[in-house]
């Protein structure tokens, strides 16, 4: 098991790595700090439960069998092969079959998959897969476009690029009209 104290020691040993003083004065605390960071904040998608996050109503839905578009939520992740900030927006609808999810949760849901280390081509399934499942809609799409900077900041660095990813699952997936429906409205 890896104790808070093992932890600690990794991160000095990597500012050592790297050629940094761990004892100098701005750096003693950043090992605490990025236990911190990654605990309540880029790590924090391991602990939550989807369970107790996405609550669906059945009331509410009553008649209605357009979209539900929730669009522009902001992502924040960190790619699993650098450990690199992963920053940009998702989209995600759904059409309502008698049951409707608040519409925060879809961002909720979006936060507990990208607070994790991720490659955005799972972070989209997972996303999508989880409210297909736990909604039983007609059906659910969802995009994600990004810039990940392991490409921007290292490597081949090409500030600005986007990734784009998508799942469609259900009428998104069957009927044309309603995924041509979804990405216009995503491109409004």
């Amino acid at each position: 098991m890896v104790t808070e104290k093992k932890a600690l020691a990794a991160v000095r040993v990597l500012l050592e790595y790297i050629g940094e003083d761990p004892d100098r004065e701005g750096l003693v605390e950043t090992p605490r700090r990025v236990l911190k960071a990654w605990s309540e904040f880029w790590g924090k998608g391991y602990k939550a439960d989807i369970d107790k996050i996405i609550k669906v109503f059945e009331d509410g839905s009553e008649n209605y069998n357009g979209m539900v578009l929730v669009r522009d939520i902001p992502i924040y992740s960190h790619c699993e092969h650098h450990i690199a900030p992963i920053i940009g927006k998702a989209h995600i609808a759904y059409v309502p079959n008698k049951k409707i999810i608040g519409l925060s949760k879809l961002a909720r849901v979006a936060d507990i998959f990208a607070r994790r280390l991720q490659v955005q081509e799972r972070l989209t399934v997972q996303i999508a897969e989880t409210l297909m499942s736990k909604l039983e809609p007609l059906g659910v799409a969802v995009v994600i476009e990004a810039e990940h900077l392991c490409m921007s900041s290292r490597g081949v660095e090409k500030q600005g690029s986007l990734t784009t990813t998508s799942k469609l699952l259900g009428c998104f997936l069957d009927e044309p009209e309603t995924r041509q429906e979804f990405m216009s409205l995503i491109r409004s």
